[in-house]
Formats: structure tokens, C-alpha cells, sequence
């Protein structure tokens, strides 16, 4: 009795098999560029059904796609013609070739966005300015020699001079301020991001745009809240969006 059972579920299961595949065929093959001697990699292959694949660092692909659907293929924004599966003679080795030469492309490095690394940077760039402090009266810490013997210590004299440089010091203070600043709204926003507020919220369009700016957290809370407990602020940021625009929207109907 087990036995039967279990030989009745091999055949359930190659039925199932067989009904998944019926009509679907797979294409292998190689994109080369404009020579067709080198391969391209990161060559997207689409089709018709909705498919996709990317060629690997040899150029090679395998894309199993319905036999009534066509296949096309795209480098740098540029698409090629589309090919009907039924007309490809060899879909094991269906081999492409792109009129781009591989030797010609400038290579690109692609950083992903860092705001710890993007603010170290900042510091580095602006040191000066985050570094400046409004100059004051000061001594130097070297002693004042006559001879061979201490006189006692003097004042230093480039920061008394730099006391009567008014504008330049406002400037300096304003531009530090300013960068400071920045540096908040940076931080506020690599925290307060719109892609989590999508996920949280659902939001999107204008009123997504609304949200973000009536509900932007004050640095005090981005500093101090846990992660559970900033999402939960804008997990309940939203139901109180959600209550005025209720609200609004009843007005609105009222005044018609």
C-alpha cells in the first residue's frame, strides 16, 4: 500500500512536470561585442512574457521563455531588434553580436551611497571651516627670551591681528555654521529617508512629498531613538496623517 501511494505520487509529481512545461523552451547562448571575439558581460536579455536574465562575465545567458514569445537584448540603454524563438535555429547556441567595441568602454567605478564615509569626507574637505573659532586674546605658550634668560610670555600676535578682521570672521562663522547645518540635514535625511517612509507608509506622489516635510523628526529624536522607536514615530506620524486627511477631505465634501 506505501509502495503504491508513492508511485502514485511520482507520477502526480511528473504530470505537474510535464504541465509546467509544456510550450516553454530554453534559450543558452552568448552576446559578443562589435569583433565577436570578446564577451559582454551584464548584457540584459528580456523577452516578450516578461523573462529576464544577465549575461555573466563570459557573456553567456539561459533564459527559458514561452516558443510563441521573442527575445531581445540590451546594453547601455540600447536595445537590439527582437528575435522570434520560433526562428532560432540553435537555441542551445544562440550567439549575439552587439555594435559596441569592449576595448573602447572607460571604466566605471560605482560607490554606493555612504553617509558615514560621505560626512568623514566633508570634515576632511572643510576642516578649516569647521576648525574655525572666532579669535580672541591669547598668550603663546613659548617664553619671551632676552639672551639666555625668560622675560616671561607674550601674546601671540597673528590671532591678535586676526581680532580686527571683522568680516573675514563673520564670513568664517557663517560659512561654519552653514556647513554644520548641512550636516544635520544630511544626517536627519540618511535616517528620515524617503524609501523608509515608502515602506512604513505606503505613500507616494504629493502626498508622500507632504509627509516628508510635516513630519520631518527634530535631531534630538534621530540622535537619540532606537530604530524599533523611529519607526514606530513614523508609524504613528502617518495615522495622524491619515486622520487629517480624513478630516480635510469631509470639509471638502461639506463645503460642496
Amino acid at each position: 500500500m506505501h509502495r503504491l501511494a508513492l508511485i502514485i505520487s511520482c507520477l502526480l509529481l511528473c504530470i505537474a512536470a510535464t504541465t509546467t512545461a509544456v510550450g516553454q523552451v530554453r534559450v543558452n547562448g552568448r552576446v559578443y561585442d562589435m569583433s565577436q571575439r570578446n564577451p559582454m558581460q551584464a548584457v540584459s536579455v528580456m523577452s516578450n512574457s516578461g523573462a529576464g536574465t544577465i549575461t555573466d562575465s563570459l557573456g553567456r545567458y539561459s533564459l527559458m521563455v514561452p516558443e510563441s514569445d521573442s527575445i531581445w537584448f540590451s546594453y547601455l540603454g540600447k536595445p537590439t531588434p527582437k528575435y522570434a524563438v520560433v526562428n532560432i535555429r540553435n537555441m542551445q547556441l544562440f550567439e549575439v553580436s552587439l555594435h559596441v567595441n569592449v576595448t573602447e568602454l572607460k571604466q566605471v567605478l560605482v560607490k554606493l551611497p555612504n553617509y558615514k564615509r560621505d560626512s568623514i569626507q566633508n570634515r576632511l574637505d572643510y576642516a578649516k571651516a569647521f576648525n574655525f573659532e572666532k579669535p580672541g586674546v591669547s598668550v603663546s605658550s613659548l617664553p619671551i627670551t632676552s639672551g639666555t634668560a625668560p622675560t616671561g610670555v607674550g601674546m601671540d600676535l597673528g590671532e591678535f591681528i586676526n581680532i580686527f578682521r571683522f568680516r573675514r570672521n563673520r564670513d568664517m562663522m557663517s560659512f561654519r555654521r552653514r556647513l554644520e547645518q548641512e550636516e544635520i540635514d544630511k544626517y536627519i535625511d540618511h535616517r528620515f529617508s524617503r524609501a523608509l517612509v515608502i515602506k512604513l507608509t505606503k505613500l507616494r506622489g504629493p502626498d508622500l512629498d507632504t509627509f516628508m516635510v510635516q513630519y520631518r523628526p527634530p535631531l534630538y529624536l534621530v540622535q537619540q531613538a532606537t530604530e524599533y522607536e523611529f519607526q514606530l514615530y513614523i508609524k504613528k506620524s502617518f495615522e495622524k496623517f491619515h486622520r487629517l486627511q480624513l478630516i480635510m477631505g469631509e470639509l471638502k465634501q461639506e463645503q460642496q
